[in-house]
């Protein structure tokens, strides 16, 4: 069992570099993302020896967020170079540190992927192994057998959630499951 004080989660993944002064492209992955890449804040890396990493500078530039970052040692990265080394590394920061949610219908990713999947009469379907954010919400549920479903993360189709329970319901429509 993992230390629950050390569960992370994604908020963004650092992309290409965007000029010759060591700015970064940043693939967002949170909902805050003024509050998560603040100057100054420090982020935990996947993979962990790249962090944590230090958000310097922060800027948009075409609906693109751009950040100046800075290595364990405090030094800024100031190269297209230096960034391109730090592609594709994932920014992490731990659980603890995200707000309760109130909407008792939204849920964050990890406390979705693990849950096991059934149907209304109990048959287990698989374990969410991800969600995607796609034109709508998708759970990954893969079966037992081998294989992925999709199923659509909406209240029509998935009534409920029991996070303590570890479950969740799937009330498919005629059809879902074969895809």
């Amino acid at each position: 069992m993992s230390d629950p004080s050390l569960d992370t989660v994604v908020v963004g993944r650092i992309g290409r570099p965007h000029g010759v002064r060591g700015l970064a492209t940043v693939e967002v992955r949170t909902d805050d993302p003024d509050l998560r890449f603040a100057p100054g804040t420090a982020l935990t890396t996947d993979p962990p020896e790249r962090g944590p990493i230090t958000v310097v500078g922060r800027k948009w530039h075409s609906g693109t967020l751009l950040l100046q970052l800075a290595g364990p040692s405090g030094e800024v990265y100031g190269t297209r170079e230096d960034v391109e080394a730090l592609r594709n590394t994932l920014l992490l920061v731990p659980v603890t540190d995200l707000p309760e949610i109130e909407d008792p219908d939204s849920f964050y990713d990890h406390q979705l992927v693990g849950l096991a999947a059934r149907l209304r009469e109990g048959t287990v379907l698989g374990e969410i192994t991800a969600v995607r954010h796609e034109a709508q919400d998708l759970l990954v549920v893969r079966r037992p057998e081998g294989g992925d479903l999709l199923i659509p993360f909406v209240s029509a189709i998935v009534p409920t959630v029991d996070l303590a329970g570890g479950f969740v319901v799937v009330d498919p429509p005629e059809g879902l499951l074969e895809l």
